[in-house]
């Protein structure tokens, strides 16, 4: 947990004119932003690596680097301490460049996309997504929902910004558009329902853990009757109160810890399922009625049907599913047998976003429970993908656990860390046994490996790292190389708990051997 409390800017700010006139005044300490920048978004501590001012400088830069003045900039933020005034002085910093700012106020991250999308606007909500309380961030889209990324103008913001914080924000325009408010709630939830409807299934229990953060205020207007008629869902909440310090726990569901008290709720209330979200709600994870987790690689292979049987119903020819390449075999087996196309991609983002939007792909997923959809923007949101698990549940009488043994039937690792300097080096070591003389193509694993895995024939590919996989798809695992931390990352899955175990047992074996 990080020690910096909370801010509302520290030190004299760039030079420029506040909207309404009044001047900047010129600073002479500024922060390096390449700490905070990162490859998809900003993330920073707040008063060390962010502040009130590097953000009015991004926001005056963001109009720049993209072209805004004369047009809308939509800006929201979530219930972290500092999100609004650090929204309402990146308006600041757009307004006087010439943008029109539209305050959203309290935002998921995805009711930025689907603002940026319905209103063509660019965008940017303040958020930290699941990091400590004394972090915050900007997730940044352009009109569209279109990400804005390092290769994409991200870091040209960056650069630009700098230069306003050493050497002062340029004059003002002579009439910064005032700041204005608008609230897309309601629209968002009314966009959700439609694109998949509740109103007809099965009364369902479910519990729902918020985190305490902006879950708690979407869920009771996308799956309750805060804005719109109720459906047949009885929502138990868990930490629904809007709290950026986040009393009860950190709102990551990707650690198993973060899952514990929403197992023990759907256990104790008989609830059908639950559902976990992180601190900006665009990610959600599922727990069964027993309190098992449900994978994310099982939620994308079931969303994936409905979308493919949608599409195909409405007369599209294959339509194309989009997976990371750590995402279960079984999602690329049973788009095939929908009649679907899978299209394999790097982990990110940026890569998802790019291939739905060129392939028009229908529908896509990812390990780390994000979701991607046609129907909104090509962009990832976590609430339309549980309404897909609630209606698949709702629509017929069995339990999620038996529904969702369908989409598992692999043993998957999990994502393994290993703490090592010379990631290079590591990979190398473990492609002498799983893959000697192999760097790309096929081969097969060593004499020498461990009985059951000697002399398989095997295929290396590099399209995210390095993937090894058995050529009759009893296994495979990557190894992907952090680029921020001393990290190599594990991801495997095998036929079999035994074989899961024993590749998994080795590879890492080899990577922490010279650790």
């Amino acid at each position: 947990m990080c020690s910096h409390p909370p801010c509302e800017g520290h030190g004299p700010g760039p030079s420029g004119r506040r909207p309404g006139g009044t001047a900047y005044p010129r600073g002479v300490t500024t922060l390096d932003l390449s700490a905070s920048f990162k490859a998809y978004d900003v993330r920073g501590i707040v008063g060390d690596t962010i502040t009130e001012d590097s953000v009015r400088a991004v926001g005056a830069a963001f109009v720049d680097v993209l072209g805004l003045a004369g047009q809308t900039v939509l800006i929201g933020g979530d219930m972290r301490p500092t999100s609004t005034t650090f929204a309402r002085a990146f308006a600041e910093g757009a307004a006087s460049r010439g943008a029109s700012p539209q305050l959203l106020g309290l935002i998921s991250t995805d009711e930025l996309y689907f603002a940026c999308g319905r209103l063509n606007a660019a965008g940017v909500t303040f958020t930290a997504s699941h990091n400590p309380a004394g972090y915050n961030g900007i997730k940044m889209a352009k009109a569209g929902a279109v990400p804005v990324s390092s290769d994409t103008g991200l870091f040209d913001i960056r650069d630009v910004a700098q230069r306003y914080l050493d050497e002062g924000l340029p004059a003002s325009v002579e009439s910064p558009a005032e700041l204005q408010e608008i609230d897309v709630l309601a629209d968002y939830s009314a966009y959700l329902r439609e694109l998949v409807n509740l109103e007809g299934i099965r009364p369902l229990k479910v519990v729902v853990d918020a985190g305490n953060g902006m879950a708690g205020l979407t869920t009771p207007a996308v799956l309750g009757d805060a804005l719109l008629p109720a459906l047949p869902l009885e929502i138990v909440p868990l930490y629904f109160e809007l709290d950026g310090t986040f009393p009860n726990h950190p709102a990551n569901p990707l650690e198993p810890a973060n899952l514990v008290d929403l197992q023990k709720a759907v256990v104790e209330h008989g609830a059908d399922l639950g559902l976990a979200f992180d601190g900006d709600a665009d990610r959600c994870f599922v727990v069964d009625e027993r309190g098992n987790a449900v994978t994310p690689s099982a939620i994308t292979a079931l969303v994936a049907r409905r979308e493919i049987a949608r599409a195909k119903a409405a007369g599209e020819d294959s339509p194309v599913i989009i997976h990371n390449l750590i995402t279960s075999l079984a999602v690329p087996e049973l788009v095939l047998r929908e009649g679907g196309r899978p299209i394999r991609t790097r982990v990110g983002h940026s890569f998802i976003k790019a291939v739905m939007a060129s392939e028009s792909g229908v529908f896509g997923g990812e390990h780390s429970a994000h979701y991607y959809f046609r129907d909104f923007f090509n962009a990832d949101t976590g609430m339309l993908a549980a309404m897909h698990v609630l209606a698949a549940l709702g629509e017929q009488d069995g339990t999620l656990s038996a529904l969702a043994d369908e989409y598992e039937p692999y043993s998957p690792s999990g994502e393994i860390n290993s703490e090592v300097q010379d990631k290079a080096g590591a990979v190398a070591r473990v492609l002498e046994v799983m893959a000697p003389g192999v760097t790309e193509g096929a081969g097969a694993v060593s004499a020498d490996a461990p009985a059951g895995l000697a002399g398989t024939a095997v295929s290396v590919d590099h399209l995210d790292g390095t993937t090894v996989a058995a050529a009759d798809g009893a296994w495979w695992f990557n190894l992907r190389p952090s680029n921020t931390e001393p990290f190599l990352r594990y991801n495997g899955e095998a036929k079999t708990p035994e074989t899961m175990a024993a590749v998994r047992d080795l590879v890492l074996s080899i990577v922490r051997s010279a650790a």
